[in-house]
């Protein structure tokens, strides 16, 4: 199993030490550096600065949000950055939620299963480098009937074949993930439940495109904290726990609650989702049960940690990533550091 981090979202006051992370990351061995976007920061500019300040440590979207670009644009960033990095570019997407896309982008979000599958069909075609010509129900190119001609992509990427991620949370979109992409960005992972929740879903695709899981990269993101207080570590990421089960997205169509409820916890999304609504965000934070938390992060002594390496690893996690808290930036490279040597020790590295 291999390691990555999470840098998260720019321009929260963190960045210098965010390429600090990048950086000892990278000196450690990491294998994968993600960056996020949603309405602030966008992941293309972080990426860039990441892999002009370090050596071997691939960078990765995650993600590169579908509503805001043109598939054709976005082969053209990925070639850039692959090129420019030497092939250490991965291109993780994702359709965002119906707040964002309509909200931010002004896209409809609808039929993101359909929109997903024909956007990675034209990114694949374009940054094959062949004359792009598509036709589908949500983009059709050349425009038909005007002076378009079909065109081919002029820079080269590093590599032939740039891997694709796409980031997935409910059951169709896993299993088409498996069928189309090259490995899965997931979030709010338990090792106990991810069997049931992801993986027979994205075996169930890869069969579907006639392949095995060999291959492909179960990619999830844990924020990781170190220390002998696990009750208190989990304390630190309940408003972040919190916010994603009850405040990202509506009422009716919040993939992260939807997810906890799959995972065992109705009653206890219902409760948090209605605070956090209501506009009782610590009520919110404190209706998230210490299980929950415990279940989805990485937390307690580099022992706990290696054993719970070794869950994730039994459970069909390839790429392991880690978000490091900590409120100072030597608290960051502490856990950073300590991940690796909790890979050491389970035996998985």
């Amino acid at each position: 199993m291999r390691l990555g981090i999470n840098l998260g979202y720019w321009g929260a006051g963190m960045d210098g030490d965010n390429l600090a992370v990048a950086q000892e990351a990278d000196r450690l061995g990491y294998d994968v550096c993600w960056a996020a976007e949603a309405y602030g920061s966008d992941a293309p500019t972080v990426l860039t600065w990441v892999a002009a300040q370090t050596e071997s440590i691939d960078v990765g979207s995650a993600i590169m949000q579908i509503p805001a670009r043109q598939p054709a644009m976005t082969a053209m960033t990925a070639a850039t950055l692959d090129s420019l990095s030497g092939g250490r570019f991965r291109l993780g997407l994702g359709v965002s939620g119906p707040q964002v896309s309509e909200g931010w982008y002004g896209v409809k979000f609808d039929k993101p299963l359909a929109r997903t599958r024909e956007y990675v069909e034209i990114v694949r075609r374009a940054m094959s480098r062949e004359r792009l010509s598509y036709e589908g129900e949500h983009w059709t190119l050349p425009l038909p009937d005007g002076p378009g001609k079909p065109i081919k992509l002029t820079v080269h990427p590093q590599r032939e074949h740039i891997p694709l991620y796409i980031a997935a949370i409910g059951p169709k979109n896993l299993e088409q993930t498996g069928e189309i992409a090259d490995g899965a960005l997931l979030i709010f992972p338990s090792a106990e439940h991810l069997e049931d929740t992801a993986v027979r879903h994205l075996r169930a695709g890869r069969e579907k495109a006639g392949k095995t899981m060999e291959g492909f990269d179960v990619c999830p993101t844990l924020p990781l904290a170190v220390g002998d207080d696990v009750n208190g570590l989990a304390d630190m990421f309940r408003p972040y726990t919190a916010l994603y089960v009850g405040g990202m997205g509506s009422r009716k169509q919040n993939f992260y609650n939807q997810l906890a409820q799959r995972m065992g916890y109705e009653k206890e999304a219902a409760e948090i989702q209605d605070k956090y609504l209501s506009g009782d965000k610590s009520g919110a934070a404190a209706a998230v049960p210490h299980q929950l938390i415990d279940q989805t992060t990485l937390l307690g002594p580099v022992e706990r940690i290696a054993e719970r390496m070794q869950a994730y690893a039994a459970a069909g996690v390839t790429t392991l990533t880690l978000a490091p808290a900590g409120f100072t930036l030597d608290e960051r490279l502490a856990a950073l550091r300590a991940g690796t040597d909790a890979l050491e020790r389970s035996g998985l590295a």
